[in-house]
């Protein structure tokens, strides 16, 4: 068995991402974004929690693929990230200890990273953005 890569239960996994979709749905440049795509609310965070669990704790609990579903969203724009990040950052120091908190941020960083380049940055043409 694979060590997680840091202490967190699959319970306070649950609880931060209902938490932080909870704040998200209230948000006022991410919740209409939000709204445009989830009709099913446990649904979406049982799956988002499935993901987290796979990449913390090297569950099987997640088989979707992040890159593709922003991608295809259509209406997820550059300043979201940061947005997202600094709405998920607030949700981890207000329902974890501190360094579980500075470690989930730390390893979400490093996905928005990732997502913000295949989704954003991926879609300009010789330094030109795409516009949509």
């Amino acid at each position: 068995m694979i060590s997680p890569r840091f202490a967190i239960s699959s319970e306070q996994i649950d609880r931060v991402v209902a938490a932080f979709y909870e704040a998200a749905r209230h948000h006022p440049g991410l919740g209409p974004v939000f709204a445009v795509h989830v009709t099913d609310w446990p649904a979406h965070e049982a799956k988002v929690a499935g993901f987290w669990r796979n990449a913390i704790l090297f569950e099987r609990s997640y088989d979707g693929n992040p890159m593709t579903a922003h991608q295809k969203a259509g209406n997820v724009r550059p300043g979201m990230f940061d947005a997202w990040l600094g709405l998920f950052d607030a949700t981890l120091r207000r329902e974890l200890e501190p360094d579980t908190a500075a470690a989930w941020s730390a390893l979400a960083h490093k996905i928005g990273q990732g997502l913000r380049y295949g989704v954003v940055e991926r879609a300009t043409i010789g330094g030109v953005p795409k516009l949509r």
